[in-house]
């Protein structure tokens, strides 16, 4: 799994989700707001659209998961893969101590 390296800190993603509720009726429409708040902040308009649109999410302005229930379901993925890595070690050491076993009880 290929991880994403953060380009921007968190208090630069922060200050322009903010900057794009405080000063979008300055603009004709949102996504004005957004690419001019992204050129001033050195981004891309749709990475800024995109932490834009998750901050609406996590303040319950739009449907979808929040950045909480995000980071607990990626959590819980990761369980549910190991548990299942376990279950499957699991499997194979059983059906190897069967098959000793069963090769111990009949040798002469």
């Amino acid at each position: 799994m290929a991880t994403r390296s953060t380009k921007y800190s968190p208090e630069v993603r922060a200050r322009a989700v903010r900057m794009v509720f405080e000063h979008g009726d300055e603009h004709a429409s949102e996504w004005a707001a957004i690419t001019s708040i992204a050129a001033k902040i050195g981004c891309k308009a749709e990475t800024l659209r995109l932490w834009v649109r998750q901050e609406q999410r996590d303040r319950g302005l739009r449907d979808g998961a929040t950045t909480d229930e995000r980071a607990r379901l990626k959590a819980l993925e990761r369980e549910v893969r190991e548990l299942r890595q376990a279950n499957e070690i699991l499997r194979k050491a059983s059906a190897y101590f069967a098959q000793a076993e069963l090769d111990r009880r009949f040798k002469p």
